[in-house]
């Protein structure tokens, strides 16, 4: 799913206008690891999906969408200017805790202070910090603790100098595992932290 969105995110960000209002050019840009996902155009009852690198659409005077497929440089030359001004990629990091609480395990607190190393050297930056538990435990509690643990993350994003309003945090509890799991199953890889760096 998130190849389609990046995918389609893209497409939209080139959209452009050519000569006369209504005219419409969209093209899928592979992502940085060369995966595109599937962008459907339509007009007039006709459609268009585009589901290879640089597939292209374009609609002329509002006929219906033309399928064709340019060339990278080409891409390059016409959008060089929207493409250098599109934000870069997040980064993300993944942190686990030890079980029922907000205490980073060893390995992650390696990866905390690596990310946090990174971070000092990239200014200030835009986070997005969402906790999540395992099934052990009840709804309440988990709710509780998820957002613990993103408290936990973005204390230690402030200490480091970005502004608390820079940083958005979330709890989800037990409701999206990275493992899915029967009820009271004690999984460390859904005790974790997912941070988001843009």
């Amino acid at each position: 799913m998130e190849v389609v969105i990046a995918a389609l995110v893209t497409a939209l960000m080139i959209y452009s206008h050519q000569g006369q209002v209504g005219d419409e050019l969209v093209v899928v840009l592979p992502g940085p690891d060369g995966k595109v996902g599937t962008v459907v155009v339509e007009r007039n009852c006709e459609r268009a999906v585009l589901g290879q690198p640089f597939a292209a659409s374009r609609i002329v005077s509002g006929s219906g969408p033309q399928s064709q497929r340019l060339v990278e440089g080409d891409v390059q030359r016409d959008f060089g200017s929207v493409l250098a001004a599109l934000p870069g990629r997040p980064k993300s990091c993944l942190l686990e805790f030890l079980e029922g609480s907000d205490e980073f395990t060893p390995e992650s607190r390696v990866e905390l202070e690596k990310m946090l190393a990174e971070l000092r050297q990239g200014g200030a930056q835009d986070v997005v910090v969402i906790g999540h538990t395992d099934r052990v435990g009840t709804e309440q509690f988990n709710d509780r603790l998820s957002l613990q643990r993103a408290e936990r993350v973005r204390g230690e994003l402030v200490k480091l100098g970005i502004a608390e309003a820079r940083v958005q945090i979330a709890g989800r509890g037990e409701r999206e595992p990275l493992v899915p799991t029967d009820d009271e199953v004690a999984e460390p890889r859904n005790r974790r932290v997912e941070i988001s760096v843009r």
